[in-house]
């Protein structure tokens, strides 16, 4: 079996109160849903990493944690998706407000020349819309971060 030395995400799961709003949120902002077949979750594709939904308690439950009193709230923890210009991070803004995402702080140019915006989904989790000139994109939409 061959070694893996490099540390890489591969999926992000998000426990959601409401699945099917959840899934139908994320289809809305665009991300393609997979393996349609899986009962009880929504799999995504989100480039080289994938996001899945699944039933906040179902989650809790099969990490083991108690999930009584979990309340929408900040959690110190943002997604983050990249865009190539300014212009289309306000797309993504805008898409997210008609897809019924909660508009923390509008987009607005940032004091080391990017461009970000904030936006919670229906079930509080944060996103950050950014545009990073000095990190370009791949055509897979990956960030490019310099050394």
């Amino acid at each position: 079996m061959p070694e893996h030395h490099d540390a890489h995400l591969t999926l992000v799961t998000l426990g959601v109160g409401n699945l099917e709003r959840s899934i139908a949120f994320y289809e809305t902002m665009g991300f393609r849903r997979k393996s349609r077949a899986a009962e009880g979750v929504g799999f995504f594709q989100a480039g080289a990493c994938a996001i899945a939904v699944w039933r906040s308690d179902e989650l809790a439950k099969d990490a083991n944690f108690a999930s009584e009193g979990m309340a929408p709230a900040f959690r110190g923890v943002a997604l983050a998706w990249n865009c190539n210009t300014p212009e289309e991070a306000d797309a993504v803004m805008t898409r997210a407000a008609k897809a019924g995402a909660k508009i923390q702080k509008p987009a607005e140019a940032t004091f080391w020349g990017g461009y970000v915006g904030y936006f919670t989904d229906p079930d509080g989790h944060l996103w950050e819309i950014a545009h990073n000139p000095a990190w370009p994109l791949d055509d897979e939409g990956r960030a490019q971060i310099p050394d």
